[in-house]
């Protein structure tokens, strides 16, 4: 989901860095990358003059990843010298956004800390989830007796679709098809997220340029008009129609009345459910294990095997059953989780299996949590002999039967299938594959 922060940063009580006047302030996001040390620039706030409790307006749009942790710092600067290039320091906060979103009524209070000796005030930041961000909107237009612009024959039109950012730019969010020489084109339906479209803002300003196709990708410039989302709603109960205006023609020309005029026919809404949103609804993570057992991982006892654990450290199968399945747990109530090998000769006959319980239980393959998976895999470890070949089909056949026993949506079966190299029966694999998503 997407996040919204913080329209209201508001900072309190800061340095006062300027000697005939209050401090300016502009608030700078940065981010940390995943996995590194590198902070990068995501945005900056509107500057407000002559100030200590500034209250911006501008808001900070973030994807929020539950499974990571998204480092944010937060630099108010002195504007006024920015524009020299060169800043007055006045404090910084670091937060995680897990932190915000986590705290009560996602607002949190942070200390601007950073210059030696002097308090620098506080930062407050809020967070709410964009509820917009989910919802999808299908829209269908046409035009009528739009400007001629080709000499042997009519316009081969099509429409650009702008969304407007909060510096007064416009950035390209939609283009339509082209329909082929006519003045009264009738495009496709065509569906774009609310979010793409106006960035949440259900008023922001929505700019449509309506344009004549080029081979050589000079196209001529018809004309424009402007609406914004809250506007293009309302044709869910009537058309809507707007008049198509080029600037320079209207300039030129003292009886210009229009360039033709274009009419929205359909708009309608409707919400792409989000992973919270099934989750809060009551839908129960099923999270299934199959580990490679399989003569080609080596023999657990080399350092060069997938299955080698150090003294000090845990087997690579084992680190990748651990970074997924302690992030899924969560979402399983009953913290149960089955847990099958494939490509090993088990005791006690010594055949081939490609679906054995790694608790050696046929009737109840399911583990305690992942630390009771973890304990069943080293176990069989001990007890299997490694051989092959790497069949995938058997597993995910398995758990799509149990999946199938549930089809009220209460249900979400994840398999986290670990292995180490090529499949053998890619065939069957992909026919399994393909039967589990129709």
């Amino acid at each position: 989901p997407g996040w919204l922060m913080p329209g209201s940063v508001p900072p309190r009580n800061l340095l006062d860095m300027d000697t005939f006047s209050k401090s300016d302030p502009v608030v700078v996001l940065f981010v940390q990358g995943s996995g590194s040390s590198e902070w990068k620039e995501f945005g900056r706030t509107e500057v407000i003059d002559n100030t200590l409790n500034p209250d911006f307006v501008r808001k900070f749009v973030l994807d929020y990843y539950f499974e990571e942790k998204q480092n944010l710092r937060f630099d108010p600067p002195g504007s006024h010298v920015a524009i020299l290039g060169v800043q007055d320091f006045l404090g910084q906060a670091f937060v995680a956004l897990g932190e915000v979103i986590g705290s009560q009524r996602g607002r949190l209070e942070k200390p601007l800390t950073g210059v030696p000796g002097k308090r620098c005030g506080t930062i407050l930041l809020l967070a709410e989830e964009l509820s917009n961000c989910r919802d999808i909107v299908t829209m269908q237009l046409c035009a009528n007796k739009l400007d001629k612009k080709d000499f042997f024959g009519k316009s081969d039109p099509f429409l650009v679709f702008y969304r407007s950012n909060e510096d007064g730019t416009f950035t390209i969010c939609h283009k339509t098809e082209v329909v082929k020489n006519t003045l009264n084109p009738v495009w496709q339906p065509f569906t774009i997220p609310v979010r793409a479209l106006c960035n949440g803002d259900y008023d922001r300003t929505v700019k449509i340029d309506v344009y004549d196709w080029d081979r050589d990708g000079s196209h001529d410039f018809i004309g424009e008009f402007a609406t914004s989302y809250r506007e293009l709603s309302r044709a869910q109960s009537q058309f809507t129609v707007y008049e198509v205006l080029n600037p320079r023609k209207k300039c030129k020309k003292k009886k210009y009345v229009n360039s033709g005029t274009v009419t929205l026919l359909s708009f309608s809404v409707e919400s792409e459910f989000t992973f919270v949103d099934y989750i809060r609804g009551g839908t129960q993570l099923n999270f299934t294990v199959a580990i490679d057992f399989t003569a080609s991982n080596g023999l657990p006892s080399q350092p060069t095997s997938l299955h080698y654990a150090s003294p000090y450290q845990l087997s690579a199968y084992a680190l990748a059953l651990k970074a997924v399945g302690e992030v899924i747990q969560d979402y399983d109530s009953d913290k149960l989780f089955p847990a099958y090998g494939f490509g090993a000769k088990v005791p006690p006959d010594g055949k081939i299996s490609h679906q054995f319980p790694l608790n050696n239980n046929m009737d109840n393959p399911s583990c305690a949590g992942i630390e009771g998976v973890l304990e069943s895999y080293l176990q069989s470890l001990r007890t299997v002999q490694l051989y092959g070949p790497t069949n995938f089909a058997p597993v995910i056949n398995q758990v799509a039967g149990t999946a199938a026993q549930v089809t009220d949506g209460s249900q979400y079966h994840v398999l986290l299938i670990i292995t180490d190299g090529v499949i053998s029966d890619m065939l069957q694999t992909k026919e399994a594959i393909v039967t589990v998503s129709a």
